[in-house]
């Protein structure tokens, strides 16, 4: 049901499908499946974004251990990639629905503490959030967060732009992402003036 309410939202907007359609496409016989899993449509996408978070962890522990091992935990290309990368695992044909979805979710509400987007994060994620804020500590919390937002949506963009995608693209992944980085790594860092 996570996959596909994923999906639907992706494609129609949070606010655009129904429970109930996302119940029939689920295959599920009890139409207010999603109300008796979930609570209701906050609790749904709630749900999605913790399932997806939740999927990447093992990767981004792996991810840290050999940033402590290498000595860049202050290194800010480091622990960005510790964030974003871990995206690209999904599957090709996911990736637009995933990235179209936390788009949505990362606009949909006002994220003022840094790191903080709904519940609590998965403990790999949260350790990654407290190196870069450790980084970033020049920046009010409320910067480095709209910063991390910011950052997170130029990503998504790449990831849904080049999902599913072949040979016939102007830009080669690869290159795209290596720019894209290097984008999200200045954006971040930069000093705050005001």
């Amino acid at each position: 049901m996570i996959v596909t309410a994923e999906r639907l939202f992706a494609q129609s907007g949070i606010n655009g499908v129904s429970l109930r359609n996302i119940a029939q496409k689920a295959k599920l016989g009890n139409h207010f499946a999603v109300q008796y899993h979930f609570g209701s449509r906050e609790g749904l996408v709630q749900a999605i974004f913790d399932h997806r978070m939740a999927q990447m962890e093992e990767a981004r522990g792996a991810m840290l251990e050999d940033l402590h091992r290498r000595g860049l935990t202050k290194d800010a290309r480091s622990i960005l990639e510790v964030v974003f990368l871990p995206q690209l695992q999904l599957n090709g044909d996911e990736h637009a629905s995933y990235g179209n979805f936390l788009a949505q979710y990362l606009l949909r509400n006002d994220w003022s503490d840094f790191g903080v987007f709904g519940h609590e994060a998965p403990p790999n994620l949260q350790k990654t959030f407290d190196l870069l804020r450790e980084r970033v500590d020049y920046l009010p919390s409320a910067v480095a967060q709209r910063r991390l937002v910011n950052v997170s949506l130029m990503f998504l963009y790449l990831l849904v732009r080049h999902s599913g995608q072949g040979a016939g693209q102007q830009e080669a992944f690869d290159s795209a992402l290596a720019d894209t980085m290097e984008q999200i790594v200045t954006a971040m860092c930069l000093p705050f003036r005001v």
